[in-house]
């Protein structure tokens, strides 16, 4: 359904740019997602606790949408295989010389390791091994739900298997997973290089987005962070970018964001680059949430900053 980290909602028409710190309104909802917010605003005053639950299976229930006729051609000439996690499988594909030092992409909510296809021929031409993979419920990958803790745990699972990695590239909901769990290498090593686009501050602020878009109470957000911390045993305030990344030991972060981002406001990459020491920020405009994977010059100013 709708996680409001990726692409969900463009079902219902993605508005215009907003501005910094948005809720989500749409002008003329469709029938189905008016019926929703009345179902779950009866249920949450009769049944707060089933209310919840029902609210949260739909916050971690990523759709499968059709494959796109360009998504196939992207992925026709790399590698494949399947790594083991506790969700099931995760799809890997990978590009280029097997010796050669990786590059992991990480997809956001409802993405695939297609949607990296811009990013490919120009990191193998710098040298790179190329990996890209399919979250759990996304893709090619098993299972039906994702929260940040499994989706990060699936990176985890894969860059387990990678030996040297360079670089890790993540975008939206995938930017959180790794910053937020965080994603480690072997061993303690550092990360040389890390590169996050389009990354949400923190999950308490996108499920107070979520709650907004279907116009839950603010016990909603509450009661999901208290679920999150029994469950985790810490608390989702400590999954925040912000927080936990920059304690990954990583050697240099790269901070993308564009100004009109429609669903992770402009200003939660600004906190993200300053709480993170020494992060190279780098704005744009015009590129929105999802176009800003497929810009040329994002493309080219990432892969010269991975070196």
């Amino acid at each position: 359904m709708i996680n409001i980290y990726s692409p969900a909602h463009d079902l219902f028409m993605a508005p215009p740019a907003l501005p910094t710190n948005p809720k989500i309104r749409y002008p003329s909802p469709p029938a189905g997602l008016r019926w929703l917010r009345w179902q779950l605003k009866i249920l949450s005053a009769i049944a707060p606790e089933m209310a919840f639950r029902q609210a949260w299976k739909l916050f971690i229930t990523p759709r499968r949408l059709p494959v796109k006729s360009w998504e196939e051609p992207a992925l026709a000439d790399a590698r494949r295989r399947a790594v083991a996690h506790e969700t099931g499988t995760v799809a890997v594909y990978e590009w280029g010389p097997v010796a050669a030092p990786a590059v992991l992409l990480v997809h956001g909510w409802e993405h695939r390791a297609s949607f990296w296809r811009a990013w490919v021929q120009p990191l193998r031409a710098a040298g790179y091994r190329v990996v890209a993979l399919d979250g759990p419920a996304h893709g090619a990958s098993t299972g039906r739900e994702a929260t940040l803790i499994s989706f990060g745990g699936a990176v985890q699972a894969v860059v387990d298997t990678l030996g040297e990695v360079r670089a890790i590239v993540a975008h939206s909901f995938g930017a959180a997973s790794v910053a937020g769990l965080p994603v480690r290498l072997a061993a303690g090593a550092p990360l040389p290089r890390l590169v996050l686009l389009s990354a949400p501050i923190g999950p308490r602020v996108v499920a107070g987005r979520f709650a907004d878009f279907l116009y839950l109470s603010d016990d909603f957000v509450e009661r999901f962070a208290s679920y999150v911390e029994k469950a985790a045993g810490r608390s989702a305030d400590s999954f925040g970018a912000a927080v936990a990344g920059p304690t990954a030991g990583t050697e240099k972060v790269l901070v993308i964001h564009d100004e009109g981002d429609e669903i992770v406001p402009f200003s939660e990459g600004q906190q993200i680059a300053a709480a993170w020491p020494d992060a190279v920020w780098h704005p744009t405009r015009g590129l929105g949430h999802n176009r800003i994977l497929r810009d040329a010059d994002v493309v080219r100013t990432a892969v010269e900053f991975i070196g």
